[in-house]
């Protein structure tokens, strides 16, 4: 049995649909109320399981936590894929963002879809849906994207929150400050990004102290921002993904001497979940010797899957022939605590905190709902 990553009511392809009709004043899936102005923000690595294990670091989020406060991040859990999903209400078959690093086909090459859109990857049209900042700027609502300085140009943001005006905050309180000051004027929609627990877990583990740290602070910042909220005002508190911590010890190395990488022409993805693609010169009887030789090595700790099978449970929700193409004709989806390391992917190594594959860690993230959300 493959798991199905929407299996729970609702997912983050539901979050920025819901938002923008709410400032419209119509029914929605969230059954938001209608609300003048809607701000989202997303905490960047924080899964369920984890706000619920560090509950007295954040009691402000917590509190908001109840046994309904959960949706589903979706597949794969990567930030590409899970913010794309989150700003077009669509899932990864549609909008094409269907990993950390995929191929382009067209180019014979693989690329990091957060960083590596230099060249021929054109974001205009590689991320294919319209996000739901452009639908809002076609219906006169004001939108707003608010992040770092670092994000203000990139092809990722170009990719995901075209429509929206751009605005900088260093910090988390000054980035929430600045969304409800643009939203002030007119309302409308603002998206915050919060990626400062996600760097502490990818460096020192989400069961850290620097990660504790950096959730305190999100607390406290979120605190302060909710006391001074306007009766009019809607807050989301959601994440794109949750986090495993994977020891040096399961590491699982697949360099170039290993016989897993026969026959093998790229592999995308990230080390909780990889993307193999084949040499084109392959039959049918060398891809299914391939196949299974994956599968006797690794199925007691990964789902092996081909494309059509995850396509086939729903793993990427509806896949457009065009989208096809840029998913692993295999997929190596970890469903214990290893990540897989190539020659390439080595320098990688130092990551703690991981996320990436179909775990219930993984895929469950918060749905905390604030101010004129509030239930």
């Amino acid at each position: 049995m493959l798991p199905a990553p929407y299996s729970h009511r609702f997912s983050l392809a539901d979050v920025m649909p819901s938002l923008l009709a709410s400032v419209r004043g119509q029914d929605n899936t969230l059954r938001l109320p209608p609300t003048r102005s809607a701000i989202v923000v997303v905490a960047d690595g924080l899964g369920s399981h984890m706000l619920k294990a560090s509950a007295g670091h954040a009691r402000r989020l917590a509190a908001a936590a109840g046994p309904k406060a959960s949706i589903a991040s979706g597949f794969p859990t990567t930030t590409a894929s899970a913010l794309a999903t989150l700003t077009t209400g669509t899932l990864p078959g549609r909008h094409g963002l269907v990993g950390y690093t995929v191929l382009d086909p067209a180019h014979d090459r693989v690329v990091n879809q957060l960083s590596g859109w230099e060249g021929t990857l054109d974001p205009l049209t590689w991320q294919r849906m319209p996000t739901q900042f452009e639908v809002a700027a076609t219906l006169s609502i004001p939108s707003f994207a608010v992040g770092a300085a670092r994000y203000e140009d990139s092809g990722f943001t170009r990719a995901v929150l075209r429509g929206a005006e751009f605005a900088v905050g260093a910090s988390i309180a000054e980035r929430l400050d600045t969304a409800r000051a643009h939203l002030a004027a007119a309302g409308g929609i603002a998206y915050v990004y919060v990626p400062e627990l996600d760097q502490a877990g990818h460096r020192s583990g989400w069961a850290s102290d620097r990660w504790l740290t950096a959730l305190e602070d999100l607390d406290s910042a979120m605190a302060r921002f909710l006391a001074a909220a306007p009766a009019d005002e809607g807050i989301i508190l959601t994440a794109d993904h949750g986090m495993v911590d994977v020891p040096d010890r399961n590491h699982v190395i697949v360099d170039e001497s290993s016989a897993l990488r026969e026959g093998i022409r790229h592999i995308a993805g990230e080390p909780r979940c990889l993307h193999l693609h084949w040499e084109p010169s392959l039959g049918a009887a060398q891809k299914q010797h391939i196949i299974q030789r994956w599968r006797e090595a690794e199925e007691s700790r990964s789902w092996v899957v081909t494309r059509d099978e995850a396509i086939g449970a729903g793993w990427f929700g509806p896949v457009d022939a065009e989208v096809a193409p840029r998913i692993g004709d295999v997929l190596i989806a970890a469903r214990k605590g290893v990540a897989y390391y190539t020659s390439e992917s080595a320098k990688g190594r130092g990551m703690v905190g991981q996320h990436g594959s179909l775990t219930g860690e993984e895929t469950m993230v918060p749905l905390l709902r604030f101010g004129a959300f509030a239930l």
